[in-house]
C-alpha cells in the first residue's frame, strides 16, 4: 500500500522507514530538503519538498493513489490542516495526526482525524492506526497462557457493546482506549472508529480471535 507521511523529523523518518521496512510504498513530504538526511541512505521511497498541507504538493507526493496519511511535522495546526485535507479532500482511508496538545485530541477525533499526542507517542502507536491488523500482544503471565493483546477490529463491530464483544468473542474485555482514556466494560459502551480493544485471553486463542473481529459478526450475533 501506498502511505504519504508529512514531516522528515525524527519520528517521521523513523515511521518511513519502519513502513518501507515492511513493504509498503512510501513518500516523505517536508519543507525542507535537509530532512531527508534522517532517511538514510537505503531509503528507497519518494520525497518531495513543500507545504505538507499543500494540493499540489500532496498530489506529487501521490495522495490520491494513497491508502494512508500520517502527520507527524512539528506544528499541531500543519498536521491537523493537512489531515483534514487527505482525509476531506482525497478521501484517504487511514489518517492520523500527531498533536503536541492532548486538550485538542478529542476535538480533532470527533471530526474523523486519529490523534497520537506527544506525551504517548510510540512508532508501534502510530503504526497501530495506519495499518490496524491482527494482534499486538501487551503483557504475557509469567506462565506465558493469558495475554493481553491489543486487537484490531472490523468496521462491522462498530456499534457493538462491549459485553457483547465478550459474548461473542469468549474472550474478556480489558479494557478500551478512546482519545488516550482507558474506559472498562460497561453496558451501554459501544465500539467506535479509532477505538482500541485490549483484549485478555488465552495464548493459544490468538489466531481464532483475529480472524473473528477481523470479519463480520456471524448472523446468529446480530
Amino acid at each position: 500500500m501506498h502511505i504519504v507521511i508529512m514531516g522528515c523529523g525524527r519520528v517521521g523518518s523513523e515511521l518511513a522507514v519502519e513502513l518501507e521496512r515492511e513493504g509498503h510504498s512510501l513518500a516523505v513530504v517536508d519543507r525542507s530538503a535537509e530532512s531527508f538526511r534522517r532517511l538514510g541512505p537505503t531509503f528507497s521511497g519518494q520525497t518531495v519538498t513543500g507545504i505538507g498541507f499543500d494540493r499540489d504538493t500532496l498530489r506529487a507526493a501521490g495522495i490520491e493513489r494513497a491508502h494512508a496519511f500520517a502527520a507527524v511535522s512539528s506544528g499541531d495546526n500543519s498536521n491537523i490542516l493537512a489531515a483534514r485535507v487527505a482525509r476531506e479532500t482525497f478521501n484517504v482511508d487511514r489518517v492520523v495526526a500527531r498533536i503536541y496538545d492532548p486538550k485538542r485530541a478529542e476535538i480533532y477525533e470527533r471530526l474523523g482525524i486519529p490523534t497520537v499526542a506527544t506525551v504517548a507517542w510510540s512508532t508501534g502507536q502510530m503504526l497501530r492506526r495506519l495499518l490496524p491488523q491482527g494482534i499486538s500482544e501487551e503483557w504475557r503471565d509469567p506462565s506465558g497462557q493469558v495475554i493481553l493483546s491489543q486487537v484490531h477490529f472490523s468496521s462491522s463491530w462498530i456499534g457493538k457493546d462491549l459485553p457483547y464483544v465478550e459474548a461473542a468473542t469468549g474472550v474478556r474485555v480489558g479494557f478500551l482506549s478512546r482519545f488516550g482514556t482507558g474506559i472498562l466494560p460497561r453496558p451501554g459502551v459501544v465500539l467506535q472508529e479509532g477505538d482500541i480493544l485490549h483484549l485478555i485471553m488465552d495464548a493459544d486463542d490468538e489466531v481464532r480471535i483475529e480472524e473473528l473481529l477481523a470479519g463480520e459478526p456471524r448472523q446468529e450475533e446480530r
